[in-house]
């Protein structure tokens, strides 16, 4: 009597153990389908985009501008951030360097190779550089576009972890549409197509 008792006692382990595992799994999987996405925090964007810059990008040999960490604007009202730089020209074109500003704004898209999101669809708002001669400033304006989407192309500005697109995954959803909203950004889960 005592060893069967001891059989069941150590056979139901791996049941019950398989059992709260399964609950678990099916809990999260209940928590993913019912939330309306996934969302990203403006703080989780700023710390990311604090990563990657400064960055200095090269304009026609003649000079370059160093941008800093964007300022970022989220702009719900037409579903796209703005950003703000700090940046300095600099280069053979000019005696000295020169402080200034950029701004742009994008949308975001979502790449599953990597899963990230990452800007796109750049304009330019306005490139102000202080102390710059009027000719080196149409110089300026004119490679403008190029430097808005050279600065700022495919910057990645969040990645979500393997875990959360696998369970995504196994549930026959992926991100779909993403919303910038007065918090941050919202990544919708869509049927895979």
């Amino acid at each position: 009597m005592l060893q069967r008792r001891m059989f069941l006692t150590a056979a139901s382990g791996p049941v019950v153990a398989g059992a709260i595992g399964l609950g678990a799994a099916l809990g999260l999987a209940r928590s993913a389908l019912a939330q309306p996405g996934y969302a990203v925090s403006a703080e989780q964007l700023r710390d990311m985009l604090a990563q990657k810059f400064p960055r200095t990008v090269p304009l026609a040999g003649l000079l370059e501008l160093t941008l800093q960490a964007p300022r970022l604007r989220r702009l719900p009202a037409v579903n796209r951030l703005g950003a703000t730089m700090d940046v300095e020209a600099a280069g053979p074109a000019l005696r000295r360097s020169h402080p200034g500003s950029f701004d742009a704004e994008f949308a975001l898209r979502y790449e599953a190779s990597d899963r990230t999101l990452r800007a796109h669809q750049i304009r330019l708002g306005r490139l102000e550089v202080a102390g710059l001669r009027p000719s080196a400033m149409e110089m300026l304006n004119a490679y403008a576009p190029a430097l808005a989407e050279q600065s700022l192309r495919e910057v990645v500005l969040h990645q979500l972890r393997p875990q959360e697109t696998a369970l995504l995954d196994g549930l026959g959803l992926e991100p779909g549409p993403i919303t910038v909203t007065e918090k941050g950004l919202t990544v919708a889960w869509v049927r895979k197509q």
